[in-house]
Parts: C-alpha cells; sequence; structure tokens
C-alpha cells in the first residue's frame, strides 16, 4: 500500500504547547500594607488590554492538548525508540526543541529511548585534522583515524551534550555507546574492504536499557561498538537503532533525519508518500526510487518491523515538533511504514 499527498511545511501552532510564563503574567502578588500581611491580586497590563485574545488563545491550547489525549493514551507505558541525527542536529534552536519535544513526551507517559548520529558534527571535527570525509552508499569510509575521531566526538562530546539538554529540559538522561554492558556487538562491514571500521549489528544485550527505562530515565546512545576482539566500529545509528527497537520490542521507531521522508518522485519535494507497507518499500527500492543514504534507513526500518516493531517512521528534524506531530496527530508529518 502507497499513499501520497501533497507536503506542506508543517509548523505546530504555537498554542500546541503551554507557555509557562502566560499564567505568570495574568496574574501576580501585589505586595501590600495591609494587616495580617494581606496581599491584593493587580493585574498585568497585558491581560486587561486584550482578554479576549488571551481566552481565546488559552482555548486553542486547552483544545490541541484534548485532541492529543487519544494519542497519549495509546501510547502511554510504551517505548519508543528515536534516532536523532542530520540537520536537526546543526541548529541549536532546533536541537533544543527536539529534546523539549522528547523531555514532553517522557512527561505524559512514554518511554523513550535516544540513538543518535552525530555527523556533521564529525565532519568538522575530521576537517580539523585534515581529514575530507567520504561516503559509499550513505555509509561513512572509517580508516583508523576516523574511527579515533567517531569515537572521541560521539561518545566524548555529542552523547554528553544530549545528556546535559535533556537534563535541562528537566528529565533525567544516562549516555551510553555501544561498548557498555555489550549492549552492541559488532563485526565488520561485508564491504570492509571499501569501507574500512564501519561495522553490523550481531547482537544486541539490552539488559542495560531495562532498569534505566523503568526508572524513568532516557538511555542516550552513541553508535560506538566493538567487535570480540576489543576493535571499535562506526555503526551507523539508523541501523543501530532499528536493532536496539526490535531487541527491547518497541511500540515504534523513529528516524529524524534531514528528509522530508520517502518520496515517490526523488526530484518532487511533494510526492511524499505518508503510508507505506513492506512490500511497497522493496519495490520502490528495486526500481531504484529509493538510493543513496535513505537505503539504509528503509532498510533499517524493514528489518525492525520484521523483528516485531509495529511501524517506522522517517521524519523531518528541519520541521519545529515534527516528532510531537508524528506521535500526537492523525496526520503525522513522514513516512509511515507498516509491517
Amino acid at each position: 500500500m502507497l499513499l501520497t499527498k501533497p507536503h506542506p511545511a508543517l509548523v505546530l501552532p504555537s498554542a500546541s504547547l503551554p507557555n509557562p510564563n502566560l499564567n505568570a503574567a495574568r496574574v501576580r502578588p501585589l505586595a501590600s500594607s495591609a494587616p495580617h500581611g494581606r496581599r491584593g491580586l493587580r493585574v498585568s497590563a497585558s491581560s486587561s488590554l486584550a482578554p479576549a485574545q488571551a481566552a481565546s488563545a488559552a482555548l486553542n491550547r486547552v483544545d490541541v492538548l484534548s485532541e492529543a489525549l487519544p494519542f497519549i493514551q495509546r501510547f502511554k507505558g510504551k517505548t519508543v525508540v528515536v534516532k536523532y541525527g542530520g540537520a536537526a542536529m546543526k541548529s541549536p534552536e532546533l536541537q533544543a526543541s527536539v529534546i523539549r519535544d522528547l523531555v514532553l513526551l517522557s512527561c505524559v507517559g512514554l518511554r523513550p529511548v535516544l540513538v543518535h548520529g552525530g555527523g556533521p558534527e564529525i565532519n568538522s571535527w575530521l576537517q580539523r585534522v585534515g581529514v575530507e570525509p567520504q561516503f559509499r552508499n550513505g555509509l561513512r569510509v572509517t580508516d583508523a583515524l576516523t574511527m579515533e575521531v567517531v569515537e572521541m566526538v560521539l561518545v566524548g562530546k555529542v552523547n554528553k551534550q544530549l545528556v546535559s539538554l535533556i537534563s535541562l529540559a528537566g528529565a533525567t538522561a544516562v549516555g551510553l555507546c555501544g561498548k557498555d554492558a555489550r549492549l552492541l556487538t559488532a563485526r565488520p562491514s561485508p564491504d570492509a574492504a571499501a569501507l574500512g571500521f564501519v561495522g553490523e549489528v550481531t547482537r544486541v544485550d539490552p539488559s542495560v536499557l531495562h532498569p534505566i527505562i523503568a526508572s524513568g530515565h532516557i538511555p542516550v546512545i552513541a553508535t560506538v561498538a566493538a567487535d570480540e576482539t576489543g576493535q571499535a566500529y562506526n555503526i551507523n545509528a539508523d541501523t543501530a537503532a532499528g536493532e536496539i527497537a526490535a531487541a527491547i520490542g518497541a511500540e515504534k521507531l523513529l528516524l529524524i533525519t534531514d528528509v522530508s521522508g520517502i518520496l515517490a518522485d526523488r526530484d518532487d519535494p511533494g510526492s511524499l508518500v505518508k503510508e507505506i507497507d513492506i512490500a511497497g518499500v522493496r519495490q520502490m527500492v528495486a526500481e531504484g526510487k529509493v538510493g543513496g543514504g535513505m537505503i539504509p534507513k528503509v532498510e533499517c526500518c524493514v528489518r525492525a518491523l520484521a523483528q516485531g516493531v509495529h511501524t517506522a517512521s522517517i521524519i523531518d528534524g528541519r520541521v519545529p515538533h515534527s516528532l510531537l506531530l508524528e506521535i500526537l496527530t492523525d496526520e503525522g508529518t513522514g513516512t509511515m511504514i507498516t509491517g
């Protein structure tokens, strides 16, 4: 099954998330010399000028929350694996927005697991040491020096930055990489002669994740893993997210990237495929309609679905609040792949 429709830019209404400053601006205590320390109330100038507009904005926020209720009830207590990467990591504003949305989902009862890449940051550091990034079929060519930079940037920098952002947004996170507690075990890619230290996932041991998730914390996983001898490998973050989602029995896998999703016509941004099943994806790959960096994305989605994940979505991280739109609305914002 393949459904397409024009895909205008989606922007979550400003009323969609409560503004903690709005109620604070509505009324505030007024110091008073009245006996027994009683205080009066002073109405703010903004609310007295436009009470109708303020009431309308408040009603809009309530409407949005009410419409999200069925989706919150559906996913409450369910684990969702979110792969975070692409252009959404370049902008500090988008990065903060994605993390706030992730924390919001955690606050309303979902159990998110964040698996991240860090391509733009890795490219920047490679160029600092005089190495030009190279890719083959959407995968990074990783020699020994590149592997050292990848591990330093993903595990030491990007991972801890995301943990810090989650903490600032009001939740708690635990930073991990595939080496920790043997979460991921790797082996060389079949194309190792061309790709170098790019690995495949041979085994996932999710035992370290279960107590973290059950405690209400958010695991944040950098996709560096080791093989049986301890050799480090760079694992494609999409692939790792799919394998982790399958291993922990996730309800949903979401790949946040810098494309709108699967396009029926690669040259037409308006030809977004809103929903497609596994057979439809395989047909599009065979016809050459899916290529480049999209291939590992759709392959990991198909593998995850085949191993029990219910749905997988590829969404555009450049669209504000795309994560909330995909989970908490009927319309969604990217391509959803079903089994």
